[in-house]
């Protein structure tokens, strides 16, 4: 048995014939019902040239989309420092010998794990407000910022704790026998390793906390999606301003994609150390021979 057939039979020729008629019909289906939404939009005169005009001024730029592509920047980057940090505190505190820390990180993680990330921010802008914790022009900023470091440092904190589960025994126990304690094992040893192996998924949290950044919507927040909102209800162009904001917001992603790809490529170049010295040969008088 061949390694692609191992979870099912391999097609047969009626079996590879039919599944071509399925695709072909399905990419049909497809594309007549982009056609239709096309076209129901061209009758709607959304997609004509003075629709998409307006972003060709720099007014526009200036009064709706920046604001909004800074608020959604400085919130995502406020709330991934945090998230990172509240996640290996409370990872590691999963981790821990003592029943007590271990105890009210479990309860952390798994509590807010479960609350919708909107209603976070809800409870959080209302909280905020009722004590006149931040100022008003900050209330809907410091909401989202909670909700997302909430959320994101409780799944962060289930990453680390799987990282460090998923290295070799071997090393707590190798550890433990040289005398070192379990903050000493944990912080030289195992953490390291640990963010190595799992800095792929901590990339896909990353970019879920910056598209997450759309649910401030709901709490009057100033960032991206809302803009393009706005802009579409100032100058009736609904489809091409969200068309043009999610282009921003997938150029957003892949720029956080890359960046996190590239500190992953340069800490696991870096974790390997460096390549042994090979020992030079010696003469019979046990002295380093210099080729004579």
């Amino acid at each position: 048995m061949t390694g692609s057939s191992v979870l099912f039979d391999a097609p047969g020729p009626r079996a590879r014939v039919r599944n071509r008629i399925i695709t072909g019909i399905a990419i049909l289906g497809f594309m007549v019902v982009i056609a239709v939404v096309l076209a129901r939009l061209v009758e709607r005169d959304q997609l004509t040239a003075e629709k998409w005009r307006p972003f060709l001024t720099g007014d526009l730029w200036r009064t709706y989309v920046w604001p909004g592509i800074e608020g959604t920047l400085t919130a995502a980057a406020v709330s991934i420092v945090l998230a990172l940090a509240l996640g290996f505190v409370m990872g590691v505190g999963r981790l821990s010998t003592h029943t007590g820390i271990r105890w009210v990180s479990s309860v952390f993680v798994e509590f807010f794990r479960a609350v919708p990330v909107l209603i976070m921010m809800i409870f959080a802008y209302f909280l905020y407000a009722f004590y006149e914790v931040f100022p008003s022009q900050y209330l809907a900023l410091a909401g989202v910022i909670t909700g997302l470091t909430l959320y994101n440092g409780a799944v962060i904190a289930e990453i680390v704790r799987a990282g460090v589960h998923a290295l070799p025994r071997g090393q707590a126990e190798a550890s433990s026998a040289l005398g070192l304690t379990w903050g000493q094992t944990m912080r030289s040893i195992l953490l390291p390793q640990a963010i190595t192996s799992m800095l792929p998924v901590l990339i896909s949290q990353l970019v879920v906390v910056l598209k997450d950044t759309a649910l401030g919507y709901q709490i009057t927040f100033v960032e991206m999606v809302r803009q393009g909102t706005v802009i579409g209800s100032a100058y009736g162009n609904y489809i091409p301003a969200l068309i043009v904001i999610a282009a921003l917001m997938i150029a957003l992603n892949f720029t956080l994609s890359w960046f996190a790809t590239r500190l992953e490529k340069r800490l696991r170049r870096s974790s390997r150390g460096p390549a042994p010295m090979e020992a030079e040969p010696l003469d019979l008088q046990g002295e380093r021979s210099r080729g004579v």
